[in-house]
């Protein structure tokens, strides 16, 4: 029996605040000596960082599709041990799902999963009265979903916000706060950035993480939302664990992108790889010059932005350092804008010059979630392997997939590259769905021979 204190938050659909609320509770809860925990429903690692960042501790993903059904719970559990408040933050609308599965991938799915109560975000710039019926509408269409009360936002005034208190009481519906138009100001860094801000710990995000927490504290009942929390009961689970068999040979050096405030990976893949025998150390793209003293490997996740490929063509030092890495045959293994990183160029820029391809960034995104067969046996899997991936990203490479093609899906030409030690691809994969990844890169690692020169 695992006890976890947890809310879900969610809204009637996207746009009404409900990542700027996530933020500032656990800002706000943190502040008051509350040990939470952030977790983000889907792929997202931007909102997950910044999550992790108001919570002082990793913020997570869940994400049924990615890492499949059956670990939701144990990976919930374990991100949110010795937690006094758990807060998951809904994806799209509460009943939403991107890939068209509601009745397994929703919010409100997996709220239901969770046995977690919901609380529902309402941007009522526009609405009155009418607020007891859409609130009533999402209560009554799952009759399983506990939705707990709401959170109003954009209230437009003392009198505006009476109005709606009364007609949500007249269904019974807690309402534990009510922001006016200018309490829940849009202080975080642009999107464009992705995570570098929380992963370098700059200040514009840490104190745009605190104006939330002190909006959030100045007009949200806490104390009842912790009650409501503190209400869930208890969860049959074990929780996830990481462990496996350290490999004979030692403890190889993998360099993880990463900064002071994280990395650009899922926090399961450190801990996968420190369990599989690996001494994890930080590497940072945009700043340092050189990778970790007796690197053997280098993992670069898929939260790495496009937006800074200047930053990463102007650290030449790092760049040939990578290159001679991966040309001695060490595993390197990159997602999403890694793989640009290892390219030639991209939109002229000079990259580490890996992979013989060339990259340019067109208008629109590649977004979305692939279900791919591995067509190279590699560090990451075996040939005919079955994964589930997400990619997300705006710059394509020409050509789209090397000699030894990485991935395959319906609908799609191959795609990545496999090379001596190197899998680098776009597709971004989740590896608690497939722990032998950590495994396999840190025995490659150890078979290169640890303690010789990079």
């Amino acid at each position: 029996m695992t006890a976890v204190p947890r809310l879900v938050l969610s809204a009637p659909s996207s746009g009404h605040g409900t990542n700027a609320l996530s933020i500032g509770l656990l800002a706000a809860l943190a502040d008051r000596g509350v040990d939470v925990a952030g977790f983000k429903l889907g792929p997202d690692h931007v909102d997950a960082a910044y999550l992790g960042l108001a919570a002082g501790r990793p913020g997570r993903n869940l994400d049924p599709r990615l890492v499949g059904a059956e670990r939701l719970l144990p990976l919930f559990a374990h991100g949110a041990a010795g937690a006094g408040l758990a807060l998951v933050q809904g994806t799209m609308g509460l009943y939403d799902s991107v890939a068209g599965r509601p009745e397994t991938e929703s919010t409100a799915a997996v709220a239901t999963v969770l046995r977690s109560p919901v609380v529902l975000v309402v941007d009522v710039a526009a609405m009155g009265q009418s607020v007891a019926a859409l609130v009533h509408g999402f209560r009554s269409y799952d009759e399983q979903l506990w939705l707990g009360g709401v959170v109003l936002t954009q209230v437009a005034s003392p009198r505006h916000e009476t109005m709606l208190r009364q007609a949500l009481d007249d269904i019974d519906v807690p309402v534990y706060g009510a922001l006016r138009r200018h309490e829940l100001p849009p202080v975080l860094p642009s999107r464009r950035h992705g995570v570098v801000p929380v992963v370098r710990r700059d200040a514009e995000a840490v104190r745009a993480v605190r104006r939330l927490g002190e909006a959030v504290a100045g007009t949200v009942d806490l104390e009842r939302l912790l009650a409501l929390a503190r209400s869930a009961p208890a969860l049959t689970v074990e929780p996830w664990s990481p462990a496996a068999a350290e490999p004979d040979g030692g403890a190889p050096v993998v360099a993880l992108a990463a900064g002071p405030g994280g990395s650009y990976s899922y926090a399961e893949t450190a801990e996968l790889l420190r369990a599989a025998g690996a001494e994890v150390v930080a590497v940072d793209p945009l700043r340092d010059e050189a990778l970790p003293a007796g690197a053997r490997a280098l993992v670069v996740g898929a939260g790495l932005p496009e937006s800074y490929a200047r930053e990463l063509s102007a650290n030449r030092r790092l760049c040939i350092a990578v290159a001679e890495l991966a040309r001695t045959g060490r595993p390197v293994l990159a997602e999403g804008a890694g793989l640009l990183w290892l390219a030639r160029e991209l939109d002229g820029l000079p990259m580490c010059g890996v992979l013989d391809a060339v990259g340019a960034t067109r208008d629109g995104l590649v977004v979305g979630y692939r279900e791919a067969t591995a067509l190279s046996d590699s560090v990451v899997t075996g040939t005919g392997t079955a994964v589930v991936g997400y990619k997300q990203h705006g710059a394509v490479l020409t050509p789209r997939a090397g000699q030894r093609a990485a991935w395959s899906w319906d609908g799609g030409s191959p795609e990545g590259f496999v090379w001596r030690g190197v899998h680098a691809s776009q597709l971004g994969l989740h590896w608690a769905a497939r722990p032998g990844i950590a495994t396999r890169l840190v025995a490659a690692g150890v078979a290169e021979g640890v303690g010789a020169p990079a």
